[in-house]
């Protein structure tokens, strides 16, 4: 299969990767967040209009395999395992989000955000991602920190997000991988 980087469809998506990871590092070290141990199982995208997200889903299936094509919060959102991973920092993701624009305008089409799989009880989540960042990094101006319970339709597992931002990137953490939310999709 073809690498994800030679894809036409994909070009600004590669081209974007450096800024991205840039800016990923930059906010992991505003917040005092130690990535090096942390598994980081998929990163996402984010775009503002339905032919960007229908050109960059036609590139995804030229080098990956379709996982998952759910509703979540009204907006189709398709998971991408690809043949070469993206790589970010010390993270390989084989994993690829790709959300349909919701509401939500963002302040650039392109890489967006990571999702940290912290396993252990739902209920603290919270807690336990809010303890590996640092006070003073979680009180600078700019930074946002966001919680969520997004659900798909078929999802049976509680999958709490913290989500935290400076207006370029997010971090967000989830007590499940995104393998077993897609599993627990299929227990129909």
């Amino acid at each position: 299969m073809t690498a994800w980087q030679s894809i036409v469809e994909l070009h600004d998506i590669s081209a974007d990767l450096p800024r991205f990871t840039q800016a990923l590092t930059d906010l992991s070290t505003r917040l005092g967040l130690d990535i090096a141990p942390l598994e980081a199982d998929h990163i996402s995208l984010r775009c503002h209009q339905n032919a960007t997200a229908e050109r960059w889903r036609a590139g995804l299936e030229q080098c990956g395999t379709l996982l998952s094509e759910n509703i979540i919060n009204g907006r189709p959102i398709c998971l991408f395992k690809l043949a070469t991973p993206v790589c970010v920092a010390h993270w390989r993701f084989e994993v690829v989000e790709l959300p349909w624009p919701g509401e939500k305008r963002y302040p650039h089409e392109g890489w967006e955000h990571i999702e940290i799989v912290l396993p252990g009880d739902p209920a603290t989540l919270n807690a336990r991602a809010l303890a590996l960042l640092a006070d003073e990094g979680l009180s600078q101006p700019g930074i946002v920190v966001k919680t969520s319970s997004p659900k798909g339709e078929h999802e049976r597992l509680p999958n709490p997000t913290l989500a935290v931002t400076d207006g370029n990137v997010t971090i967000k953490f989830h007590p499940w991988s995104i393998e077993q939310i897609i599993a627990s999709e299929q227990q129909l």
